[in-house]
């Protein structure tokens, strides 16, 4: 629990900086932001493929297992090749800046296509900072070290923010702020490991335990690579709604990575290397308990939440505009970041249970299965957006219904396997979802009615008067019926919050 809450405590402030880097942001041109919007895909393509995800959740277990002296060697050469595969991506992705900008665009009256081609080489070294924070964050990780990872994602923030908010807001300077960031991350986070004289020192020799690695990586990969494979589709059916609308989608995301991040990914990645330890320790019975328990704690959290940003959806978007919204681009955004959040927040509980069911197929080795799932699951889901968001259908309102639905459909095949391979307590698990997301519910509408009493015109000022008092009445009102209903993840975090 307390490498949870550490994690929670620095996740909950890089996201919240991450709000404010967002405005800033904001404050930039419509058609510039655009432009960035579809920039950024790129590097974060290859960022979760070869940085953060892949190696992070692939790296621990091996290296963990490892003797001291085995793991600098292992961690030696895996840094040394992540260098030399990054400056090969780096730089095509440079090079071949324009056909993959004109890949991701599907109306280019709606995307200054110019702009994200100049905006996509200035961030394609960003995706080298973060391959090179992800083995500082791989090491500590394994050592339960999560501090300087938590720190680190608030140093990218603030010297974005930095950056973004003194400079000229040009195209150009959006580029530069954002991989400055990512340089700043790196360094804090590799800070630790420097101090004890851990930082991988890279080299090209071949290291026999990287091919436990690879085997390990490369089911990640193919299915994480499905996943990325939704996210082009998605900003290519995003690009075809008028300018504005994938601004408003990427307002959308960041609150909803944020409630992700912060009540879904921290507590999976706490309690990782303790799942790694009794599945290396063939302590069956405490990896099913461990599972079930953090399986609770992300509903537990994730669950208000869902419901109180479905219900004030219009005032979490507004946060981001600094000034009334005043012209067709900047209604748009902000019209189209309400519509689409206020449906995806729905998915905030499957999609943040699956982040944590996914962890314990891959400390188990048991990769292939994840990839099925994830893959068949992220090609449904683009079934779906061609169904759903069609104009004749539920338009910006099918991006959160179809990753509601595909949600529930990954997290139901998850659960179902684990269930065959090891055994589950479903009715235990069915039980605490009966109690905790209806009191959720309860405490959403009750969000809602009173959100529909008060202005919402798109600023600033309104959205941060309904978040604090709809939302406040609403977290106050589901912390009472779980007291109510004895709910102990309530009672756990009151003892954690006393000591």
């Amino acid at each position: 629990m307390k490498n949870t809450i550490i994690l929670m405590l620095g996740t909950l402030s890089s996201r919240v900086l991450g709000l404010v880097r967002q405005m800033v942001i904001n404050l930039f041109p419509v058609s510039i932001q655009d432009a960035f919007n579809v920039a950024s895909k790129v590097p974060n393509l290859f960022r979760e493929l070869l940085a953060e995800g892949a190696l992070v959740n692939s790296f621990i277990p091996v290296y963990q297992g490892l003797p001291e002296a085995e793991q600098k060697k292992l961690a030696n050469s895996f840094f040394g090749a992540l260098i030399a595969i990054n400056m090969v991506l780096v730089g095509l992705g440079i090079v071949f800046a324009r056909p993959i900008v004109d890949f991701l665009v599907a109306d280019g009256d709606n995307i200054n296509t110019d702009l994200a081609v100049q905006i996509t080489q200035l961030v394609m070294p960003f995706l080298m900072m973060m391959s090179f924070s992800a083995v500082s964050m791989g090491i500590l990780s394994a050592r339960e070290n999560f501090k300087a990872y938590s720190y680190a994602q608030v140093a990218f923030n603030v010297a974005s923010i930095l950056v973004l908010l003194f400079a000229p807001r040009t195209a150009l300077w959006l580029g530069l702020g954002w991989t400055f960031g990512g340089l700043v991350q790196f360094l804090v986070q590799s800070w630790p490991l420097f101090k004890a004289g851990m930082f991988p020192r890279p080299q090209l020799g071949w290291n026999p335990h990287i091919k436990v690695v690879l085997s390990r990586m490369a089911p990640f990969l193919l299915s994480t690579s499905a996943r990325q494979f939704l996210n082009l589709i998605v900003t290519r059916f995003i690009t075809a709604f008028s300018g504005g609308t994938i601004s408003g989608y990427q307002n959308a995301e960041v609150i909803f990575q944020l409630a992700l991040g912060l009540f879904a990914v921290s507590p999976a990645t706490a309690l990782y290397p303790r799942l790694a330890r009794h599945w290396n320790d063939q302590d069956t019975a405490g990896f099913k308990a461990l599972t079930v328990q953090g399986l609770r704690a992300v509903v537990f959290f994730a669950a208000p939440v869902s419901a109180l940003l479905v219900a004030l959806a219009p005032f979490a978007v507004s946060i981001f505009n600094l000034s009334l919204p005043d012209t067709p681009a900047e209604i748009q955004k902000y019209q189209a970041g309400a519509l689409i959040l206020g449906t995806w927040a729905l998915a905030i509980v499957p999609w943040g249970m699956i982040q944590f069911m996914a962890r314990t197929f891959f400390v188990r080795g048991r990769t292939l299965d994840s990839l099925l799932i994830t893959s068949g699951g992220a090609f449904f889901e683009v079934g779906l957006y061609a169904l759903l968001t069609r104009p004749e259908a539920l338009g910006l309102s099918g991006f959160g219904i179809s990753s509601f639905i595909s949600g529930l459909v990954v997290l139901s095949v998850q659960l179902w396997l684990y269930r065959k391979q090891l055994g589950f307590p479903l009715k235990e698990l069915g039980v605490f979802l009966v109690r905790v997301v209806p009191a959720a519910a309860i405490a959403g509408g009750l969000a809602w009615w009173l959100g529909s009493l008060l202005p919402h015109s798109g600023g600033i000022l309104q959205g941060m008067v309904g978040l604090v008092l709809a939302g406040g009445v609403g977290g106050v009102v589901y912390l009472v019926l779980t007291f109510l209903l004895k709910v102990k993840e309530l009672s756990s975090l009151v003892g954690r919050i006393r000591r």
